[in-house]
């Protein structure tokens, strides 16, 4: 059995110690806080395994403990501790979220077994967290680029992906820097923790630093509860903060204190909270050009710029176009359920090729999905693609689609591919598609 990391938190120092004494005989780490707030410390700075936790308690009780750290992304199993037993409590803790629920003076022998139950669902967690990883190396939804440019950022990637350096991902809007974030955090060891994307652009700046770092009860007007921020939301995992170019020059400011000092202060507080998060930062501008022009601090860009990762342009990795285009239409399909595959037919492939995607990755997987939409036979034809490929590739606008017929006509398809594979039986095939049994006789006869 592995060692465990336990918190024990309740308001009587003897009890504390009691029971940090009886896990410490079982070979366990344990540490002990007085309070919910100083349990929240504690499982920001540690990475906790199992909590058992008292529920009456100056401040926040045991159960709302649960609740705000579910809601700060601590994932540690909780075992509840009272002296004062009754069905409600106990139905209270379950739904917050506890593991079990314990009537106290506590027996040894009781902490054991349940120490013992929390470490095998550990153990089985993380084995099934193994196995999901390594279908995820073999799986179809992972796109392999043929492209030497995109090979050094996978060389990059792969270096630093498990470590908790500072990243910098730079290119284009739609070339990827999202997935790629994304990417390097599931790769990385805290992969288990959450992974929380923030549009610095689209949050207004009024509102940036409550989002950011949160805020107190009555920290402002309209502050009518205390909310937990981005930065403790993603506590243990990855924020990915896109379009970082945005933020303002007050935001920065308090942005590099954080990076620096790995602790936040709510908006209306007085009180540091520490943070455990890895920053992945994004830009499509350019930043070095923005910090002579004192609209970026460049202080701020060294420390979020330790690695640099530049993304090519899709027009810079023309290689890997089609493929890219075929992998898109393969995920539509298998969204949509369709069981064949699409073909493309060769015109396809040259407006393709002589377009310049200005819109890079994003844009062809727009493409794709209109496409598979609009197509007919499992073809995708050159009419099937938007009109703007067309005016650059010279090619003459088709007669205007009626778009409601092209979805009547995949809707036929569809249901006809459904009753293919039932076998005709009518029953079944209503059932698999979502209808009713008349609905699926008024379709037949409407298509017949």
């Amino acid at each position: 059995m592995k060692v465990l990391k336990i918190l024990v938190v309740d308001d009587e120092i003897a009890i504390r110690q009691v029971l940090a004494h009886a896990i410490r005989r079982l070979g366990h780490e344990v540490i002990t806080a007085k309070d919910a707030e100083e349990a929240l410390t504690e499982m920001a700075a540690n990475e906790v395994d199992v909590t058992f936790s008292d529920v009456r308690m100056p401040g926040m009780t045991g159960i709302e403990l649960i609740e705000e750290a579910r809601r700060r992304g601590h994932e540690c199993f909780f075992v509840i501790m009272t002296a004062f037993a009754s069905v409600s409590t106990a139905i209270d803790a379950m739904r917050s979220g506890a593991y079990d629920y314990m009537m106290k003076p506590l027996r040894n022998e009781d902490v054991e077994h349940r120490i013992k139950l929390i470490a095998d669902l550990i153990d089985l967690r993380n084995e099934n967290h193994a196995l999901r990883n390594a279908a995820m190396q073999v799986s179809d939804k992972v796109f392999h680029s043929a492209s030497e440019a995109m090979a050094r950022v996978d060389r990059i990637v792969a270096k630093v992906a498990n470590t908790d350096a500072t990243l910098m991902i730079c290119g284009a809007s739609g070339s990827g820097k999202g997935v790629t974030a994304k990417n390097i955090h599931n790769a990385s060891r805290r992969a288990n923790k959450p992974f929380i994307p923030v549009n610095c652009a689209a949050i207004p700046e009024q509102l940036l630093e409550s989002e950011l770092f949160g805020h107190c009860k009555g920290a402002f007007t309209g502050a009518s509860t205390k909310k937990i921020g981005l930065f403790e939301a993603a506590s243990g995992g990855t924020l990915f903060l896109d379009e970082i170019g945005e933020l303002p020059l007050a935001m920065q400011a308090k942005l590099l204190h954080v990076l620096e000092d790995k602790q936040i202060r709510p908006v209306g507080s007085d009180r540091f909270t520490p943070v455990d998060v890895r920053i992945i930062a994004a830009t499509n501008r350019d930043l070095p050009g923005m910090i002579e022009r004192n609209e970026f601090r460049e202080d701020l860009y060294f420390r979020l710029n330790v690695f640099s990762i530049l993304l090519p342009s899709l027009s810079e990795r023309r290689e890997d176009l089609l493929p890219l285009f075929r992998f898109f239409l393969e995920n539509e399909r298998k969204k949509l359920g369709l069981s064949q595959s699409f073909e493309i037919d060769a015109e396809v492939e040259a407006v393709l090729l002589g377009y310049d995607f200005p819109g890079n990755i994003r844009e062809l997987e727009n493409i794709a999905e209109r496409a598979v939409i609009l197509a007919e036979d499992n073809l995708i034809r050159v009419e099937d693609l938007p009109q703007q490929l067309y005016k650059r590739a010279g090619v003459s606008l088709p007669e205007e689609t009626n778009l409601r017929d092209r979805l009547k006509q995949y809707e036929q398809q569809i249901i006809k591919e459904t009753l293919d594979s039932v076998d005709g039986d009518r029953r079944a095939a209503a059932k698999l598609l979502g209808l009713g049994l008349s609905s699926l006789y008024r379709k037949l006869e409407e298509y017949s």
